[in-house]
């Protein structure tokens, strides 16, 4: 039987200059996202859209969130398989596309791609390690709910 799984946050917009929105370069894309008990995260806008690149923006965060979920997948496979993970950083990548012709610019991401390096205590582990990267794809929650593709493509060491 299924479980659901209920989540909550607030986005709160911050970048009123004083006269809203009341023309395109008139207002900041500077918002706050809060959720209780958790400190907040400073977001805004990619720069090419007016953005502040000091903040996250919400491409980002979607990639972001990719990676964390396929790394705690991962580490729940490895620990009851027997491998033991010393070391893991990914450096995702996710390539995203407008439409030029479309007025509001609407776009999509076409593709994600993670990079874990992974050491292992282990180097007879190490192929175990690598495989289990599948397997950690196929349980990742919020890879199974983007409409376009993730891959990885792994490193393992000892």
């Amino acid at each position: 039987m299924p479980h659901a799984h209920h989540y909550a946050t607030t986005v709160t917009w911050t970048g009123n200059l004083g006269t809203g929105t009341s023309g395109y370069r008139d207002y900041r894309r500077d918002h706050d996202l809060t959720t209780d008990g958790r400190p907040p995260i400073a977001g805004s806008s990619d720069p090419t859209f007016r953005g502040d690149p000091t903040r996250w923006n919400p491409e980002q965060l979607l990639l972001a969130a990719l990676s964390q979920c396929h790394m705690l997948a991962y580490l729940h496979l490895c620990a009851v398989n027997g491998v033991v993970v010393t070391s893991y950083v990914d450096h995702a990548t996710g390539t995203m596309t407008t439409d030029a012709t479309d007025a509001t610019g609407a776009g999509h991401f076409t593709e994600a791609v993670l990079h874990p390096e992974v050491t292992v205590a282990d180097p007879t582990t190490a192929d175990t390690a690598t495989a289990l990267h599948t397997d950690a794809h196929r349980a990742c929650f919020i890879a199974n709910s983007v409409n376009f593709p993730v891959r990885h493509e792994p490193t393992t060491a000892t």
